[in-house]
């Protein structure tokens, strides 16, 4: 069986990516490699504390802080939103899935709290991309790739979104990615803080993230990764350097997908959700919360209506949630998911396993990327 270094190396050393950080860990025994280099020209190799933009595996983070709120009984959730997302007080709601974006009616029900966790407020991508109303979600909302810089602000973005009807009725569907956005904005809103200010003091200082953030500063720009698409010849293509647009705040910070972070970082987080909510002796969330978290929420039609996305799996709040065992690496409650830049982390509770692997190659669908499969084929033979 090819070990861990050789499992990311193979892809690495086809030039197809310039650089990877895998890692598995069970209890105290942590497995992490670290191969290639932080870009295309070899300036520095990879490290195990390498940063990386982790696009939705910034997901779970998000929503494990919204269930804080539920917890503080400051949101509960059956709550509708627009108390504190008001642009949603009277969303309009494409006819039929097809319909062009004039063709509407009202909502029949208001978007909750609940419906925003588990992706299912009524915005958001289907498995069809070409439908009318998914148009200005690319265009208008910059949703798709991380693009910091280019996104309104909150309340500027809020305001566009308000202008494009759902695609279907509130609680009727999954969708993806635009419900953590509006948990990002949600945060800040019943906070008053900015969002980046909360997650800092409520789960990156007490976890040790210490390189989680929606930006990188300067003095650690050394450790940051540079970010590549697939290119017309197959080889990587530049898409942001590690001196651009994470290297300055955003004006939005995206709860879908805005944040960096390392490999190390992430099994801080994973390792308080393994242990249903504590860390470092400090109580984060109620098991009853993680397990809420990590738990499928979706019918099976529900599931079928994703199509790739969530191909032998439901969602929990945040994260994708194993409920059949379709290739090798699927345990039923597996929980976590993965990042359009090239990245994945997930927890599996019945082995006590933290699994996490972060690239810097664009994924260029919802299908996953060989590297993800066969990183994943050999954490499955490490299981016990």
């Amino acid at each position: 069986m090819a070990d861990l270094r050789d499992t990311l190396e193979t892809h690495v050393s086809k030039g197809l990516l310039p650089g990877a950080v895998g890692l598995v860990a069970r209890g105290d025994r942590i497995e992490v490699e670290a191969v290639g280099s932080v870009d295309v020209e070899g300036t520095a190799p990879m490290g195990r504390d390498s940063i990386f933009r982790i696009a939705s595996i910034t997901k779970p983070i998000v929503a494990a802080a919204v269930m804080m709120l539920v917890e503080e009984g400051r949101i509960a959730l059956d709550d509708p939103v627009e108390q504190w997302l008001p642009e949603l007080a009277s969303p309009s709601v494409v006819r039929t899935p097809a319909a062009p974006v004039d063709d509407v009616v009202p909502a029949v029900r208001p978007i909750t709290v609940f419906h925003l966790l588990g992706s299912r407020a009524g915005y958001g991508f289907p498995s069809d991309f070409s439908l009318p109303a998914v148009a200005p979600l690319l265009s208008e909302l910059k949703q798709g790739p991380p693009q910091p810089q280019s996104v309104p602000a909150p309340d500027a973005w809020m305001a566009a979104l308000s202008r494009i009807p759902l695609l279907h009725q509130p609680g009727d569907g999954w969708l993806y990615n635009i419900s953590s956005d509006l948990q990002g904005v949600l945060i800040a809103r019943v906070t008053g803080r900015p969002l980046p200010e909360f997650l800092a003091e409520r789960l990156f200082e007490p976890l040790g993230m210490a390189d989680t953030a929606f930006v990188v500063p300067a003095d650690k720009l050394d450790r940051f990764t540079a970010y590549y698409r697939t290119g017309p010849e197959g080889g990587p293509e530049l898409v942001d350097a590690a001196d651009g647009q994470w290297s300055s705040p955003p004006a939005f910070p995206s709860g879908a997908g805005g944040l960096v972070s390392t490999a190390h970082d992430w099994l801080a987080f994973g390792r308080m959700l393994l242990a249903e909510g504590t860390a470092a002796g400090r109580r984060m969330l109620t098991p009853a919360s993680v397990r809420q978290m990590t738990a499928n929420h979706l019918s099976p039609s529900e599931r079928r209506s994703a199509g790739l996305f969530l191909d032998g799996m439901g969602w929990g709040f945040g994260g994708a949630v194993d409920v059949e065992i379709v290739e090798p690496w699927n345990v039923p409650g597996r929980y976590g998911w993965v990042g359009g830049t090239g990245t994945t982390a997930h927890i599996t509770p019945s082995t006590g396993t933290v699994t996490i692997m972060l690239s810097q190659l664009e994924m260029g669908g919802p299908s996953f990327p060989a590297l993800m499969r066969d990183f994943w084929r050999y954490a499955a033979e490490r299981r016990p």
